[in-house]
């Protein structure tokens, strides 16, 4: 898991998203234009919450969020998801 020098505010985590599955169960190896976006991942930073909604997510769960959810952005030569506490589904 990353170390990220950026502080996101109120409701909203910045997500290191899981690698993208390389092969399907039976060894196929998967193109990179088929692999699919992966919906988990590792959450790296967290905003103070909002004053009657305090954040539940910790740096470091591991959660399940929303295909669409989120917006990439690029932090020293990586990609990560900044998006709010509610566009996640579970903390696995």
């Amino acid at each position: 898991m990353s170390k990220v020098n950026i502080k996101p505010l109120a409701d909203r985590v910045i997500i290191e998203p899981a690698a993208a599955e390389e092969k399907t169960a039976s060894g196929i190896i998967i193109p990179d234009t088929a692999k699919e976006k992966p919906q988990k991942g590792s959450v790296v930073a967290v905003g103070d919450g909002k004053k009657d909604e305090p954040i539940t997510v910790k740096v470091g769960d591991s959660v399940l969020y929303g295909k669409y959810a989120g917006t990439e952005i690029t932090i020293d030569g990586k990609e990560y998801l900044i998006m709010r506490e509610s566009d996640i589904f579970a903390i696995v």
